[in-house]
């Protein structure tokens, strides 16, 4: 049994890490990096006189993120050049596929840990119904309260966000569990009283919404994010249930 959750949910995570990989490096790491000079800056946005610059038909033009920086944003991007981060390009995008590869390994294991508890019998399409919950647990549920947040946006206390985000995955699938495998009402019941728990407390937020962050670049950047997460639990849940029923 050990021998088969390790296989199945290794497989599963590499190749769902891989895949969820190339969907970010194409398409939410690019709004990450839009996000990151509005983070390091304030964007100041000039209209050219077109007389002196030909062929500019007066459309306006962003100063580079060098020539952007003044007082408090200039003296926070001085104060993080000694932290590391990887440089863009191949490092970076070769750490993505990391963080990603690493990630669904993780929930892999966590997936067919689970899966093997139950006692039931999985298939490729039983599978993505797994997936599915997972990311009801994982994504769904706690973007409810919290969205996707990108890099400049106001956000509050980190511990407290971390404290309900787990509360809400330790609801939601205690809630789900109930609904799916209790028999008696009463139960049920419960289930939905514990998927409603976390909503009714309140996710913790700024004292004051803003940041430098646009407001449609963090609603793209959110629909990006949950749709990829979709994608991600649906291809782990699918190889992770043709891989348990190939070993079984």
């Amino acid at each position: 049994m050990l021998r088969r959750v390790l296989v199945t949910g290794l497989s599963a995570g590499l190749l769902a890490g891989l895949f969820v990989a190339a969907i970010q490096i194409a398409w939410i790491t690019p709004i990450i990096l839009e996000a990151e000079i509005y983070e390091s800056a304030e964007a100041r946005t000039e209209a050219p006189d077109p007389a002196s610059r030909p062929g500019t038909s007066g459309a306006s033009f962003v100063l580079p993120a060098a020539e952007r920086l003044e007082g408090p944003a200039a003296e926070r991007l001085e104060g993080n050049e000694g932290a590391w981060a990887p440089e863009d390009g191949l490092e970076r995008t070769l750490f993505t596929v990391l963080a990603n590869v690493l990630t669904g390994v993780g929930f892999g294991l966590i997936l067919v840990a689970a899966v093997t508890l139950s006692g039931r019998h999985v298939d490729p399409g039983r599978g993505v119904l797994w997936g599915l919950a997972g990311f009801a647990v994982f994504t769904l549920a706690p973007a409810l309260g919290l969205p996707p947040e990108l890099p400049g946006m106001a956000a509050a206390d980190l511990g407290a966000r971390q404290t309900w985000w787990i509360g809400t995955v330790i609801s939601t699938t205690g809630g789900l569990a109930l609904i799916v495998f209790a028999r008696h009402r009463l139960l049920k019941g419960l289930g939905v009283a514990l998927l409603l728990a976390p909503h009714a407390v309140g996710a913790p937020h700024p004292g004051q919404f803003g940041g430098k962050v646009p407001g449609e670049l963090a609603a793209e950047f959110a629909v990006a994010s949950l749709f990829t997460a979709a994608l991600f639990w649906t291809a782990l849940g699918g190889i992770a249930g043709y891989f348990h029923r190939k070993i079984s």
